[in-house]
């Protein structure tokens, strides 16, 4: 009964992040530091805001499908999901607040270094949203 919705927030979540990883961060880093810097503050923001609600959900939403089933599986999908969060407080949020510090005006090669450690570390989290993805396509069978 969950687990249909669990598996679709799984997919938003894995096509947002591919997304970001595969479109966005290229066309960002096409720019010069300035305008890639200033393209990165409110996209970071309003991604965060989605993908955040979407881990949460999808890990809410695996964890009733097993608690209704008994598959654990549904809840190492919800949970490889929700290891979003420790990994982007942990590994990516000292990047974030860097970047965040600083002034468009002073972006440089510093910045331009950041963005793309920040690139590199968002892949985890496309990595941890297909593989929440494919296990709950393999407890949906």
């Amino acid at each position: 009964m969950f687990g249909p919705f669990a598996l679709a927030v799984a997919a938003l979540f894995t096509g947002a992040a591919i997304y970001i990883n595969w479109a966005e961060q290229p066309a960002r880093l096409s720019l010069d530091d300035p305008w890639m810097l200033a393209e990165w503050k409110p996209s970071y923001q309003r991604g965060f805001l989605m993908q955040a609600s979407l881990a949460i959900i999808g890990f809410i939403l695996g964890a009733l499908e097993w608690m209704v089933t008994d598959h654990v599986i549904w809840l190492a999908g919800g949970a490889a999901l929700l290891a979003n969060w420790p990994f982007t407080i942990f590994a990516i949020m000292p990047v974030n607040r860097k970047l965040e510090e600083t002034p468009i005006e002073l972006a440089n090669e510093e910045t331009r270094s950041l963005i793309e450690r920040w690139g590199m570390l968002h892949g985890v989290r496309s990595v941890l949203g297909v593989f929440s993805l494919g296990l709950f396509l393999w407890a949906s069978i």
